[in-house]
């Protein structure tokens, strides 16, 4: 019987390791082909930052089908965008506390729901369904903001913020341009 045992543990343990290794390297494919990104804003002493993980278009359709409409989208790849600020900040007229958010957004065709979500959802998908892993029990804030269509395709994922007052939360895809105001 310990025989058994022994060789039981040491195939499990074996087991164990090849599934690490394997996902190790489709965690390694998969961010070759949409990059990791953090973008930092600053302005007085306002801090903003967005973690997130850059797809590209590769020639595919991406709102309304790679990306469907009036679903929940963790906002890249991967695992679901963060949003980090350092002081409670107003968004399109509602209040944000200071804090680190989860991001997601329901892309539709004229207007997006823009999501911030205080809890943390590693991979941000369910394995068996591929469903985004958001609970709406946990948004702190949702948005609504239309859709601008930009002149000229753009090829990877982009967030970004424009300066001003308000700042802009701008994310870009494709055709797509979402701009989200934000005032201290």
């Amino acid at each position: 019987m310990g025989k058994f045992l022994k060789w039981s543990v040491i195939s499990l343990a074996l087991i164990a390791g090849v599934l690490v290794i394997a996902f190790n390297i489709l965690r390694s494919n998969t961010k070759k082909h949409s990059p990791e990104q953090v973008v930092e804003f600053k302005q007085d002493d306002l801090e903003l930052s967005v973690f997130y993980n850059r797809p590209y278009k590769n020639e595919r359709e991406i709102f309304g089908a790679l990306v469907p409409y009036g679903e929940v989208w963790r906002t890249g790849a991967n695992e679901p965008a963060s949003f980090t600020t350092n002081k409670n900040i107003t968004i399109d007229g509602k209040k944000l506390p200071a804090g680190s958010y989860t991001l997601w957004t329901i892309p539709n065709k004229n207007e997006w729901e823009v999501i911030w979500n205080d809890k943390d959802y590693g991979w941000g998908i369910t394995l068996m369904e591929g469903k985004a892993s958001r609970k709406a029990e946990y948004d702190v804030l949702n948005v609504l903001e239309p859709v601008k269509r930009t002149s000229k395709t753009i090829e990877q994922f982009t967030i970004s913020f424009k300066k001003g007052s308000p700042i802009l939360f701008v994310l870009e895809w494709d055709d797509t341009r979402i701009e989200v105001p934000i005032e201290e």
